[in-house]
């Protein structure tokens, strides 16, 4: 039976497990304390010491998140003596920060910025010499600025403890404390997958995505381009966050309307992409199946970050990834082959902008292995949040638009297009399809549920008419090595995998709205916005990626047979290893 601490927090008895701290204990009993180094399940260090309490009979402040309770204990939370500490602290981290506020990404979503208002910081009495600033800009995806570090090591926590992947750590030491690559490389010089967790996990406007919204406003402005924009699955289920709208709650129709409105030319849906994916990539899958000499496990290649972590850490497994591009690469090639002839436009004044929920689709569609003709399957790349900026710049109230439907010929999609942007959705999708190709029976219930939810690693076995397959769900590249580890070592036979980058898949991609600190205390935003995804699939009256008309119509009229020639040509592609460093 699980030992229980009673304590008395701001005058209120609490009781809480043994080993929880003192901010958890309060957060139980729904009294907040101010937090800004702490980022719930990825970091607890007490460094930043804004989560002060006082506590009887203890010598001195002490800091919430790292203080375990005890019987007896009783803490205070909010006396003169902390909000004057808390001050102060504030006043120091501001005395060497960057306060450009009005030109900053994070103004008006900043946690420093927050706090300073709460606790009325109004004059910077400890103003003096700055840090050296360091602005890289060299990698494709993420833009670091130093100038706005408070050295919180959140961005630290999430590359190195969520993702195990250890790309930018500390240096130096006091003043001089500097938070990057070693050796002041820049990022595209380290291990670095894109994936921008850490832009997700920086209070500040440290870390930032590298915008393309110019480009993309040019485009748009130029007579002689013709520009055509698709949303990933997981957009719909968090745009309406930047405008107030409830979460998980999907925003497509208002989502269709606004990208009509900022003027592009034709708005598409990456879902139909999705469902081409499935086609392709579940073919694929069948095909190695029945080859004896075919490697296996295959394992998923939808979300670049990952293949990225694949080609750097794990380049024997390259053979094993699905050579199908991504579902956006795939609706970028389609508009220019497809619907190019068939609207008579030419594919070189044709300009393909993908909104995502991840940072490294801004790598992904520079590589020159997803090209067709000289061009990019797809031109430029914005985030959930870069969108969300135009939205407002071009004076579009979001919460008042109509519901509207995405353009015909590739803006139709099934249901389980819609859960490719949660954790399992891509596996789930796949097995809806290749079950009735491998059978030749209708799946009559298409859910999944062995391979739903948010847990590190999930695994299922299949059955497909007497064959058997074993399936495996890992989602953050720490669960990635995991399972691929146990499939070295033996211990695990798969024969088809599922990795997505981002924990949680792209619903908490490095693009996607960032949600306080002092939020995600209470809720699972992994969660929450995956409802939203599987609310859209059970919606639908078509469920099966080889079920939707347009895909039909795609195959019949231009593309073949999945899997055949002009499929391979468009719609395939090769990796290969990378170095993990170098200068």
């Amino acid at each position: 039976m699980e030992k229980m601490i009673n304590l008395t927090i701001d005058g209120i008895s609490v009781s809480v497990p043994e080993g929880f701290t003192v901010l958890e204990a309060a957060r139980a009993a729904n009294i907040n304390i101010p937090t800004l180094c702490y980022l719930k399940d990825v970091q607890q260090i007490g460094a930043c010491r804004i989560c002060l309490v006082e506590i009887e009979k203890a010598r001195g402040l002490s800091a919430a998140c790292v203080m375990p309770v005890s019987e007896g204990m009783v803490v205070h939370t909010n006396t003169e003596k902390l909000r004057k500490q808390r001050r102060i602290n504030l006043e120091l981290l501001l005395a060497s920060h960057n306060r450009e506020c009005t030109s900053c990404v994070r103004s008006g979503n900043c946690e420093l910025q927050a706090l300073c208002r709460e606790y009325g910081v109004k004059e910077y009495p400890y103003d003096g010499a700055r840090k050296e600033t360091i602005t890289d800009e060299l990698s494709p995806s993420i833009v670091r600025d130093n100038s706005k570090c408070i050295n919180c090591r959140r961005c630290v926590a999430a590359c190195y403890n969520v993702q195990e992947i250890g790309a930018i750590g500390v240096s130096k030491r006091g003043f001089k404390t500097q938070i990057g690559p070693i050796f002041g490389r820049s990022l595209i010089a380290t291990s670095c997958v894109n994936c921008g967790q850490c832009i997700i996990a920086c209070p500040v406007g440290a870390l930032h995505e590298k915008e393309n919204i110019d480009d993309v406003w040019a485009a748009i402005s130029d007579p002689n381009k013709y520009v055509v924009v698709q949303p990933a699955p997981a957009v719909r289920a968090s745009i309406g966050e930047e405008f107030g709208l409830p979460m998980g709650v999907a925003q497509t129709g208002k989502l269709a309307a606004a990208l009509r409105r900022l003027g592009f030319d034709k708005v598409f849906d990456t879902n139909f992409g999705a469902d081409l994916t499935i086609m392709e990539e579940g073919t694929e899958l069948v095909e190695r199946l029945k080859d004896k000499n075919a490697v296996l496990p295959m394992i998923t290649s939808c979300s670049p970050g990952w293949v990225s972590y694949c080609e750097k850490f794990y380049p024997e497994f390259i053979p094993n990834l699905s050579s199908c591009k991504s579902p956006h690469e795939m609706a970028g090639a389609m508009a220019k082959t497809y619907y190019a002839e068939k609207m008579g436009i030419d594919p070189k004044s044709m300009v393909v902008v993908s909104v995502m929920p991840c940072t490294a689709k801004k790598y992904e569609a520079k590589r020159p292995e997803l090209s067709n003709n000289g061009m990019q399957d797809v031109d430029y790349v914005i985030t959930v949040r870069e969108l969300a900026r135009m939205i407002r710049q071009a004076g579009i109230d979001f919460t008042r638009l109509p519901n509207e439907s995405f353009d015909s010929l590739m803006g139709e999609s099934a249901g389980a297009a819609d859960i490719f942007g949660v954790t399992g959705g891509v596996m789930e999708a796949a097995l809806r399809t290749v079950y009735e190709i491998m059978t030749g029976k209708t799946l009559e219930n298409v859910n999944f549920e062995d391979v739903r939810g948010t847990k590190g690693v999930k695994e299922a076995t299949i059955d497909l008419n007497g064959t058997k397959i074993n399936v495996a769900v890992a989602h953050g590249t720490a669960n990635a090595k995991k399972v691929l580890e146990s499939v070295k070592s033996g211990e695990k036979t798969y024969h088809f995998i599922e990795v997505m980058c981002c924990p949680g898949g792209c619903v908490t991609g490095g693009g996607q709205p960032i949600v306080p600190s002092k939020e995600l205390q209470y809720i699972d935003i992994k969660k929450i916005r995956a409802k939203a995804l599987y609310s859209e699939d059970a919606s639908k009256t078509v469920r099966k990626s080889h079920e939707n008309p347009e895909i039909k119509a795609i195959y019949n009229e231009y593309l073949g047979k999945p899997g055949g020639h002009k499929a391979h040509e468009l719609l395939h592609t090769t990796y290969s290893a990378k170095e993990k460093y170098f200068i």
